[in-house]
Order: C-alpha cells, then sequence, then structure tokens
C-alpha cells in the first residue's frame, strides 16, 4: 500500500553544484505531487559531508540535555540519522528533544517526558503521550494526512495547522491555534478548537473550556517558540538554494549550518508563533 503513495525525488548533481553547500548532491525533502499524497524525501548530502540521510517521519531534529532513544542517550550527532520507529520511545530526564513527523509537522518533547511512535507512515502519523508533556507545531497539513496524538488512552486527531499541546501527567490536550477531534469511544468526538483545552478521560463524554494563551505561555513553549525561530532562520539560510531548480516539492530540507531539517513550502507562510518561512522564489516576490 505504502509503494504506491511514495514517490522519491531526485535532483542531478550538476543542478545544486552552485549551491553554498559546497559539495554538489540533490536535496532532500518529502515531496506532495500535484498535492494528492504525500511521499518520502529523497537523500540530500553525502554522509561524508555531514548529511544525515534521508528525514522520514520519526526521524530525530534536534536534541539538547539528556535524551533517550529506547534507552540509548542520544546526542547532537544523532539528529537526522536516528529515527523513532513504531514501538520504541523517545524519553527525556533534564532535557528537550524534536522530532519530525509529517512535512511541516514538528513533535517536541519537555523534561522528564516520554513518547512511543506508534504509527510513523506518512498517511497515518500516530504518537502516544506516555509521560510528561509534548507540543506539536502543525504548519502544513493535508486531508490525506492521519495525525494524531495519544494521551490517557483517548486518541486526539489534528486537523489544521496551528500549535497543539499534550499533558500525560493530567491528561489534557490543548489548542493554542488551530483545530482538533478527540475521539470520546463509542463513535462520539469532541471537537477543540482555537484557545481551547480538554481533560483526557476514556470512554467518556468530554467538556472543551477555553483558556488564556498568554498564561499558558511557560518554559516550555517559549523553548518551542524558539525552536520555531530558529527552523525559520534555516529556511531563510537555504530556501533560495532551490531557485529555479526543476521539480522542486515542498519539504524537509537539511540545513548544515543549523544542523537540522527545516521546511521549505510552495508559498510563504507563518508559524504558529509568528515566524516567517518562504518558498525558494522568495518572499511575494523578495524576502
Amino acid at each position: 500500500m505504502m509503494s504506491r503513495l511514495i514517490t522519491v525525488v531526485l535532483f542531478s548533481a550538476g543542478v545544486v553544484a552552485a549551491s553554498t553547500f559546497g559539495v554538489a548532491q540533490s536535496p532532500a525533502y518529502a515531496s506532495y505531487p500535484s498535492y494528492q499524497g504525500p511521499a518520502v524525501n529523497s537523500p540530500a548530502y553525502d554522509a561524508s559531508q555531514g548529511n544525515p540521510g534521508t528525514a522520514n517521519p520519526g526521524a530525530v531534529n534536534y536534541v539538547e540535555g539528556s535524551a533517550f532513544l529506547d534507552g540509548t542517550t542520544l546526542n547532537r550527532r544523532d539528529v537526522g540519522r536516528a529515527y523513532l520507529e513504531a514501538g520504541e520511545v523517545l524519553s527525556t530526564t533534564t532535557g528537550k528533544a524534536e522530532v519530525l513527523l509529517t512535512p511541516g509537522v514538528f513533535l517536541r518533547l519537555d523534561d522528564n517526558s516520554a513518547v512511543k511512535m506508534i504509527s510513523p507512515d506518512l498517511t497515518r502519523t500516530q504518537v502516544e503521550v506516555e509521560k510528561g508533556r509534548a507540543a506539536v507545531e502543525v504548519d502544513q497539513i493535508f486531508p490525506q494526512n492521519d495525525l494524531e496524538m495519544t494521551d490517557a488512552g483517548v486518541s486526539t486527531r489534528l486537523l489544521k495547522p496551528g500549535l497543539y499541546e499534550f499533558n500525560a501527567n493530567q491528561p489534557a490536550a490543548m489548542v493554542f491555534q488551530g483545530k482538533a477531534v478527540v475521539n470520546e469511544g463509542d463513535g462520539r468526538s469532541k471537537e477543540i478548537k482555537d484557545h481551547h483545552e480538554t481533560a483526557l478521560v476514556a470512554n467518556a463524554s468530554l467538556k472543551s473550556v477555553s483558556f488564556d494563551t498568554h498564561d499558558a505561555q511557560d518554559q516550555f513553549y517559549n523553548w518551542s517558540s524558539l525552536r520555531s525561530q530558529y527552523l525559520s532562520e534555516a529556511n531563510g539560510q537555504i530556501a533560495d538554494q532551490y531557485a529555479g531548480v526543476a521539480g522542486f516539492n515542498s519539504g524537509w530540507y537539511w540545513d548544515p549550518y543549523m544542523w537540522d531539517y527545516t521546511f521549505v513550502g510552495i508559498g510563504p507562510y507563518w508559524s504558529p508563533f509568528g515566524f516567517g518561512f518562504f518558498p525558494p522564489w522568495g518572499w511575494y516576490g523578495g524576502y
């Protein structure tokens, strides 16, 4: 089934030989051909030049402090090389981590937290929050994406670009911006809109209540905002390297300067934190 949905795009080395990366390699990204369905990315830069490989759902995109993949300690050199596979757990003690989900979606983990990958498929991406807190920044999402977060046995599907947060210690789903639907069981669901949250209880009728987004902007929120800012800067560093390249598609692109993947789309947009991203041909005609 997945083989019919996957399209791998490769650029010849000569196309980007003049890029500022200093190596003649092809870009890595996950594309959406004709925007009908997602596909995985092609390799970017050779490993000898620092390329981590391919950016599939579950790829570790940033770590700081103490972070672990199934009990194995992660460090900076694991960024882009370590993958959270189905059944594996990403955890932190005094540290934080960031993981790529579908193209344009970043999962972030707070201190003393843990998430398990249930399904890393592009068309059905499911993550369970086992401990602590996780935030999801959604910058691009398509109808074909089934993006779900499970907390306390309750599944929440993320439907629109925005910022979402989940807390396993006091099970709850918060929507700072965007739209989500919580599965209440027995075919029932509860919609959560901007600036609303709901306590998560399995097989129960849930209530959505509003919250003050400014009061909710704590240390974890600020760290996630900073990560979004860095990714915007990475986008600014590399996006114009693909201007005029035939066959360009939106998706993950590796930035060897900041040592992480950023997202380059087909049009300019703002992250839920207000940071700008632009396509190869500039921001409304010029960055």
